[in-house]
């Protein structure tokens, strides 16, 4: 199945601690079914230290399910995403208002 959601979208947690925080995606996992939101599902990770970076007790963000994402349209509000064909390219549109995502 085409993925739905993709890096550099922005999106709105729909369930889970962090429910109703916006972000935009940094990486998705399609295999796995999940994705990493910049600022949603922190965690505190210890980080050895390098040469480049100082280590210690840094917040990370951890991946959240695909299924609790749901992008946000250019009103600011939560909407699903789907498929057609304009010409002979298949393009995304936000459900809500049938704008195309990425032309």
């Amino acid at each position: 199945m085409a993925a739905k959601l993709r890096k550099g979208d922005k999106v709105v947690v729909l369930a889970g601690k962090d429910k109703g925080k916006e972000g935009v995606i940094a990486s998705v996992n399609p295999q796995a079914g999940k994705a990493v939101v910049e600022g949603v599902n922190i965690a505190i990770r210890a980080t050895r230290q390098t040469q480049t970076e100082q280590g210690g007790r840094l917040p990370k963000a951890l991946p959240i399910q695909l299924s609790n994402l749901a992008f946000l349209d250019a009103n600011g509000k939560a909407t699903r995403v789907g498929f057609r064909m304009e010409g002979d390219k298949k393009v995304r549109f936000a459900k809500s208002t049938g704008d195309v995502i990425d032309a």
